[in-house]
């Protein structure tokens, strides 16, 4: 089995000294869509922000291609950080930048490519998300799908090694919700590329995801990790309760 890409050993996280969640311990892979999934407050986002380092845990470690996401030299740091592509819950596009002019924005800042191949990159992007032709148009223009499809072409910009989607269908009727997942499985099969994704949609966990990692909001800590259908069938009862609520739903 190939290296793991990322590893969290004991993750401890707090939030204005309230324990959030404990004893957080797992992996993920190259090349796997791995799902963070629970009921709402249970701490899916906060853990989000820990593994990309916004965030500094309470306790324990995160660990990216061998590198501490948290503790280090401050260049260090800044490079290990700009190989992750992080699509937030509100897309958080510039909204008086046009869509060319947000995913050149970080070209310009930590490349040295010209103007021409960074505005080359940008349309290829927002053409891989289905945005072909939306260079020049601005986020206002933009109907909920299309905001949320050109922040994942943002999040890719840099071209990552871990892309992290902050509930990328919240907010989308159910057709845009499926084309945003075909595109995560595109992402996934064609490029290669790994994905860390929080999401409380079970139908779109059960569509893309290769693993599922279950917090449990009680327990405050995780409760189950493997394939979705694995964990429907034969998970503990308060997973298999929350996945059949959501499929039913």
């Amino acid at each position: 089995m190939a290296m793991p890409l990322m590893q969290v050993r004991n993750l401890e996280i707090r939030a204005g000294g309230r324990l959030v969640q404990r004893d957080l311990n797992f992996d993920v892979q190259p090349g796997e869509v791995l799902a963070i999934v629970g009921a709402s407050g249970c701490g899916k986002s906060t853990l989000l922000r820990h593994l990309v380092g916004l965030e500094r845990p309470a306790a324990g470690q995160v660990q990216f291609a061998g590198q501490d996401v948290h503790h280090g030299p401050a260049q260090a740091l800044t490079a290990l950080h700009r190989r992750f592509g992080v699509m937030f819950q509100a897309g958080a596009l510039w909204s008086s930048m046009s869509l060319g002019d947000n995913l050149m924005l970080p070209m310009r800042m930590f490349t040295t490519l010209d103007a021409a191949e960074c505005a080359r990159r940008a349309r290829f992007k927002l053409a891989l998300v289905g945005l072909d032709g939306g260079f020049d148009l601005m986020p206002a223009q933009l109907s909920g799908g299309m905001r949320k499809r050109a922040a994942l072409a943002r999040a890719l910009a840099l071209e990552p090694d871990l892309l992290l989607l902050d509930e990328p269908g919240s907010g989308l009727d159910p057709l845009n919700a499926a084309r945003l997942d075909e595109l995560v499985l595109h992402l996934r099969n064609h490029l290669g590329s790994t994905v860390v994704m929080v999401s409380h949609d079970v139908a779109s966990v059960a569509a893309v995801a290769d693993r599922a990692l279950f917090l449990d909001p009680d327990a405050l800590t995780m409760t189950a990790l493997g394939p979705p259908d694995q964990l429907l069938h034969a998970g503990p009862e308060p997973v298999r309760r929350f996945l059949r609520r959501g499929a039913a739903a």
